[in-house]
């Protein structure tokens, strides 16, 4: 009953991050500044909350350094991510997005000095096949999928990270420091993009009155809760799986993106062919996991 719980509120946190696309769109203005105001607005958040509870925020410089460096690595994965939903559309970047279990398969045994599962790079190579299948046929799009695949190297980076610090630390209080750090590597990171990379070198640090509130929304529910859920499931599941099963993100972001922006949504039938090869994988994993799992049972009875 424990496990269905967690798949559940698993598939809530994917939702809620299928929303994060739609959320970038809506907001007016560009990708840095929104990664600016989220990482800000959540970091606030989670210290107001950690305080309230009477939680000690000291956890060594050492630590303290790793989880700012995590947190810097999750700036670059989200600037990278609304700017393909910008540079593209959202089912685009969504589908870019559906790479991080390949990244995974290969980091996660790497970091825990594993055996490579090959099973697990094959359903990885599932999804970029679908990939392939949407990038042959949606050109157009290919430098928002390109900045959506390199988003999703790093989510598989830092998703791998944050298994190993669940093992010992707070969900709520790593959550606090990378965003922290998030925050602190996106300030940094606005002179360089003011001079080099902003249209006519214009920072736009003014959200409108409806940008707040979905700015708003995106510290609060797809960040505050989701992130720190998402951290905390760790504790139950492996990366591997919650990366696989983020892969449903474009599922529930191109609903929601069809529900808000119509026709603008709508792609060809190839795209949809590539996203159904995608969700395959999604759904055969979780059978070959529990084929496998009696097979070693059998064979551990027998021994």
């Amino acid at each position: 009953m424990a496990e269905i719980k967690h798949y559940l509120q698993l598939h809530l946190v994917v939702f809620l991050w299928g929303f994060t696309a739609v959320l970038g769109v809506l907001i007016s203005i560009p990708s840095v500044e929104i990664v600016f105001y989220r990482t800000l607005i959540a970091a606030i958040a989670l210290g107001i909350l950690l305080y309230t509870r009477k939680r000690n925020f000291n956890v060594g410089t050492r630590q303290t350094i790793k989880f700012l460096g995590t947190g810097a690595l999750i700036s670059i994965h989200w600037i990278l991510f609304f700017g393909a939903a910008k540079v593209a559309t959202v089912s685009v970047c969504l589908v870019g997005m559906a790479t991080i279990s390949l990244w995974t398969s290969f980091i996660e045994p790497m970091a825990y000095k594993k055996r490579v599962r090959v099973y697990e790079v094959m359903l990885g190579l599932c999804a970029v096949a679908g990939l392939y299948v949407i990038f042959h046929f949606e050109f157009n799009y290919v430098l928002g999928l390109l900045m959506a695949v390199a988003s999703a190297f790093l989510g598989a980076v830092f998703t791998v990270i944050n298994s190993k610090f669940t093992k010992t630390y707070n969900p709520y209080m790593i959550t606090f420091y990378e965003m922290t750090g998030a925050f602190l590597t996106t300030s940094i990171f606005l002179p360089i993009y003011q001079a080099f990379i902003a249209t006519n070198g214009i920072i736009h640090m003014n959200p409108t009155p409806a940008d707040w509130i979905y700015i708003t929304i995106l510290s609060l529910v797809c960040t505050v809760y989701a992130y720190s859920a998402s951290v905390q499931l760790m504790q139950k599941i492996s990366a591997f799986v919650l990366n696989l099963t983020t892969n449903l993100e474009p599922i529930y972001g191109i609903f929601l993106a069809f529900l808000v922006f119509g026709d603008k949504e709508r792609m060809t039938p190839q795209f949809y062919l590539g996203t159904a090869i995608i969700l395959m994988a999604v759904l055969v994993y979780p059978v070959i996991n529990r084929l496998l799992r009696r097979r070693i049972r059998k064979q551990e009875m027998q021994l």
